[in-house]
């Protein structure tokens, strides 16, 4: 590469360090150190998880807050973002586990109304597609809160409203979608996320995800028992379907919540990746590019499965640009990287063996990274 190179660089943020927003500065303020000609242009992107709504807003959307019910049922600040009739809703920043206190979890209360609130905030705003990003929750109750929002109605025998989480959606008794409201008919809703497990069962929401959001073995069969009779109840509201969807890829996405707007929303599953590239401009990014940088906090088999820097490298080879990644650590050998389509990884690792370390000075180590990279291979 010559110093002139064009550099699209399209990360995605290192949990727990640095937003991809940042990941993108630090990039850049390498790079200038070592090849200050070179053209560069940022695209933080995200795979519908945390994150998700800052990448669209670095992108050009336009950021609007919202008062909504949190994954405990107190008051939180979560935003969507806007752009041209498209929304972007993030359900982490309404019912994610990083609004919980440190240390708690509320596996079989914890609701995701609030998500449900920022879905009709969006609506009211002028959406008419709304990209429903899901990943990092607190929840596992199916979407139940989402819908109920929206408008829909879940009772127990004595008529009252079922309690707010997974675990008491077992005494639910009947289930009414007719109030959802009438505008959302006429709403795109495109759920995206990079889980395709259905919603019950030994790959299901409570089973694979419940104890990463506090679930003990107990807890789990609890749930997964009672999102199966959430499904049964809601077949005697929507019939056959209800059942079909449960097992539909994307279901248990995000503590069932996929299910939710599946079956009530007629959301369309697709991976977030794939969404989110079209949505921030991606191809049009990609195309005035000569290479492309990616990466995120950790490299590994499960980046293959649907994470961002997978989706990038699919798409950049696609379009014959060679693709580098950036990394606190890296977990995939280099034949695996470029089956992946991934010519070299450079890992915050070399520079710093101690994980604590690198993790709280991850800024500065990025920049030298990047720095070390730009010597290397523009």
């Amino acid at each position: 590469m010559t110093t002139t190179a064009r550099v699209l660089i399209a990360a995605d943020k290192f949990k727990g360090s640095l937003t991809a927003v940042e990941v993108a500065e630090r990039i850049t303020a390498g790079i200038r150190r070592a090849r200050p000609d070179a053209s560069l242009e940022s695209l933080p992107v995200a795979d519908g998880g945390d994150g998700t709504v800052a990448a669209a807003v670095a992108s050009g959307f336009e950021r609007h807050e919202k008062e909504v019910t949190g994954p405990l049922g107190a008051p939180v600040m979560a935003a969507f973002a806007l752009l041209d009739g498209t929304a972007v809703v993030e359900m982490a920043e309404a019912s994610g586990l990083e609004l919980m206190p440190p240390g708690v979890f509320a596996p079989l209360t914890a609701t995701t109304r609030g998500t449900g609130e920022l879905l009709l905030a969006a609506v009211e705003a002028g959406a008419r597609t709304i990209v429903l990003g899901v990943g990092g929750s607190a929840t596992t109750d199916g979407g139940a809160g989402m819908l109920e929002a929206l408008g829909a109605r879940f009772l127990d025998e004595d008529g009252d409203p079922v309690p707010h989480g997974g675990g008491p959606l077992v005494e639910m008794v009947s289930a009414d979608l007719s109030g959802l409201d009438e505008r959302l008919r006429d709403i795109e809703v495109v759920l995206a996320s990079d889980v395709d497990n259905p919603l019950t069962g030994p790959k299901g929401a409570a089973c694979v995800y419940g104890p990463q959001k506090g679930a003990g073995e107990q807890d789990v069969k609890v749930l997964d028992a009672a999102l199966t009779h959430f499904v049964q109840v809601m077949g005697e509201s929507v019939g056959p379907r209800a059942a079909e969807t449960a097992e539909a890829p994307g279901a248990g996405a995000a503590g069932g919540i996929g299910y939710g707007a599946l079956v009530g929303l007629n959301a369309t599953f697709r991976p977030g990746i794939d969404v989110l590239l079209e949505v921030l401009g991606f191809g049009d990014a990609l195309a005035r590019a000569d290479v492309v940088i990616t990466g995120e906090g950790s490299l590994d088999e499960q980046t293959l499965h649907g994470k961002a820097p997978a989706g990038v490298a699919a798409a950049a080879r696609k379009a014959g640009k060679p693709v580098l990644a950036v990394c606190g650590r890296l977990g995939l050998d280099n034949k695996t990287l470029k089956g992946a389509g991934i010519e070299r990884a450079y890992a915050l690792s070399d520079l710093e063996k101690d994980p604590s370390r690198s993790m709280s000075q991850a800024g500065p180590l990025l920049e030298q990274l990047a720095e070390r990279l730009a010597a290397d291979r523009l």
